[in-house]
């Protein structure tokens, strides 16, 4: 192992030739990224932050570390309070400010004061479940007949379909709410229009014309002013019910009945906020602050079973949601019944609730078999088509199950940095898929024009995520189409450069500095979870442990010795930084990663997730 690390050494390459900024001079870690600060401009000049962040600290009465981070993230000391304490009450809107609001809140108090039955068809990813299991919750509160229904990703694909609707309305609905999904389906909801009216809450790119019913609320129509493009389906969902609570009250709906505790929604919409990778600032940092601490009651009969089934313990996080809940909730849709994660959320029985969180958690270790069988194909495609210079990487194969291809696409694109295309060969001769990409490239909009241009039957999404059908014949001219159409994707770099906001020695990295760290959270999408660097660091004990030993465990020291701390390094077993962690005679490290405080029967320590490495010089 030590000839292997000198080698490395030997190899590492020389410093840059401008002026940017490198944290412990690390232009090339074990996986080859360049460690920067978080915000260069300002961190040229470190007093400039020193500066910044005492302003705060004096301002806000934050620590002093705090006070710097946020100035690198540049949160004004004015804006801290609404940044560290998000409400609902200083940051929500009136829910009026997205265009069509009015108009659906109106039609949804007209259903609630007759009595009607009313179809919600949803999406079946967490956000689809989340938003159909709160509206669902609400109109039944409100004393609502409610048809459910999740359609099937094999049998039915994505969005509303005539059968699925039809059948709602011969069960009586006459209003449909399609939440998470309706807005490119005009060809569907149009002509049913006339048989049911019909409301669309949603949040994905419109594609052509809207459908011509009652209502589409969708923050990322184009005449939409709110400025919420960011929201999930979930949020747009909440705000309904939020406008629709607001009429029945003045209309004095609420005098001889109960009025709902809309709060008690939020845990859905920061479990699918985060799952739906939303970026978590503004009124989304409110939405999973308040939410989590809804989630953290535990009132929730189906996901607190899925909590249990899940081992997930106190405090919740941004990561429980996203690593832990998220995963299992999708799992039905993926590989099985579509509807097991609505029909999981809407559950209040306590033991129908732990076997469907059983089923789903059974489902989702299937689901993470049939990725394992995928993955490797894709990396080497993937290696292959990078070499050939290919700006987006576009990975078909038979037999792939088109309910994985999306986490697929993920990892690759996690690997090569590049917009990645994940598609799954059917019998019939199509490809279905699901596509994921890099900041800075909107594969959603690319998506949406290569469907226009008619290399595509089927497509839609996001910036960052988006799912896409053709013939399985049209892949070359696909590939060449998203190649030229995002060509600058083909500049960019192997692995992401790592955005460091701080060193901080072994011996700081105490608990009291992780709680400090902290008060930034909720972390996710817009508001990263800081990276520390811990320079000149030796590895006194190495452990594999987990399934299939794929964590590795560390006891790490600073290079004079001193106070010790655990580290953790997740998916170990192909990761080129594990032989060399392993390597008890290797020359000392920097560590990139993130300090945590754990809690672990009633005692509170700190912990360091591994994110990067690199020699020392």
């Amino acid at each position: 192992m030590t000839d292997m690390a000198d080698d490395m050494l030997a190899e590492s390459p020389l410093p840059p030739q401008d002026d940017t900024p490198l944290v412990l001079g690390v232009r090339s870690s074990l996986t080859g990224r360049r460690w920067l600060w978080r915000d260069p401009e300002i961190t040229r000049d470190a007093g400039v932050t020193a500066r910044m962040g005492m302003a705060i600290m004096q301002q806000a009465g934050v620590p002093e570390i705090v006070g710097r981070m946020l100035a690198m993230r540049g949160i004004a000391p004015d804006g801290v309070t609404d940044f560290l304490t998000p409400t609902l009450r200083a940051l929500m809107p009136d829910p009026a400010c997205l265009t069509d609001m009015d108009r659906a809140a109106q039609r949804l108090t007209q259903a609630i004061t007759a009595g009607e039955t009313v179809g919600v068809f949803g999406d079946y990813d967490v956000d689809g479940a989340c938003s159909a299991a709160l509206l669902t919750h609400f109109l039944r509160q409100m004393g609502c007949r409610v048809i459910t229904h999740v359609p099937d990703r094999m049998s039915e694909g994505y969005g509303p379909n005539t059968p699925a609707l039809e059948a709602m309305i011969a069960d009586g609905a006459g209003l449909i709410v399609c939440v998470d999904c309706g807005t490119a389906a005009s060809d569907v909801l149009s002509p049913l229009s006339a048989r049911a009216d019909i409301i669309v809450l949603d949040h994905h790119k419109v594609q052509g014309d809207l459908p011509r019913i009652v209502a589409t609320v969708n923050p990322n129509r184009p005449d939409c002013a709110s400025r919420l493009n960011g929201s999930c389906a979930a949020a747009v969902t909440f705000m309904s019910v939020v406008a629709t609570a607001g009429i029945l009250r003045r209309q004095g709906w609420f005098e001889n009945r109960p009025a709902p505790q809309l709060m008690d929604y939020l845990d859905l919409v920061a479990l699918a906020s985060v799952c739906d990778v939303m970026p978590l600032t503004g009124l989304n940092r409110a939405f999973v602050t308040q939410g989590m601490k809804i989630m953290a009651r535990r009132q929730r009969t189906g996901l607190n079973a899925l909590m249990e089934v899940a081992g997930v313990t106190d405090p919740l996080s941004a990561f429980t949601c996203g690593f832990a809940l998220g995963p299992r909730i999708n799992a039905g849709g993926r590989i099985a019944e579509s509807g097991l994660g609505l029909e999981l959320l809407l559950c209040e029985d306590a033991l129908e609730a732990r076997r469907l969180a059983e089923r789903l958690d059974a489902v989702n270790r299937r689901r993470q078999t049939v990725e394992t069988d995928i993955l490797d194909i894709a990396m080497d495609m993937a290696a292959r088509q990078r070499e050939e210079g290919h700006a987006v990487l576009l990975l078909c194969g038979r037999d792939w199950h088109p309910g994985v291809v999306g986490i697929v696409a993920g990892r690759v694109k996690e690997k090569f940095n590049r917009p990645v295309l994940v598609g799954a060969m059917l019998e019939d001769g199509t490809v279905k898929g699901s596509a994921r990409s890099v900041p800075g490239i909107d594969l959603g909009t690319a998506i949406i024009a290569a469907r226009q241009a008619g290399h595509l039957t089927s497509g839609g999404g996001h910036a960052m995520a988006a799912g896409f059908g053709l013939r399985a014949d049209d892949i070359p001219a696909l590939h060449e189409f998203l190649n030229e159409r995002l060509s600058t994707a083909a500049a960019l770099p192997d692995a992401v450069d790592l955005s460091i906001e701080g060193i901080v020695g072994v011996a700081a990295a105490s608990v009291e500095l992780a709680s400090d760290i902290g008060r930034l959270a909720p972390f996710g999408a817009g508001n990263d979870e800081p990276l520390l660097a811990l320079p000149r660091v030796r590895v006194v004990r190495a452990d594999r442990i987990g399934r299939e030993g794929n964590t590795l465990r560390l006891l790490i020291e600073g290079e004079g010795g001193g106070p010790r701390l655990k580290a953790l390094l997740f998916r170990a077993g192909d990761n080129p930084m594990t032989p060399v962690l392993e390597d008890r005679n290797a020359a000392p490290l920097h560590l990139a990663g993130w300090l945590r405080a754990e809690s672990w029967n009633g005692r509170t320590t700190a912990s360091f997730f591994i994110r990067d490495a690199a020699f020392a010089n």
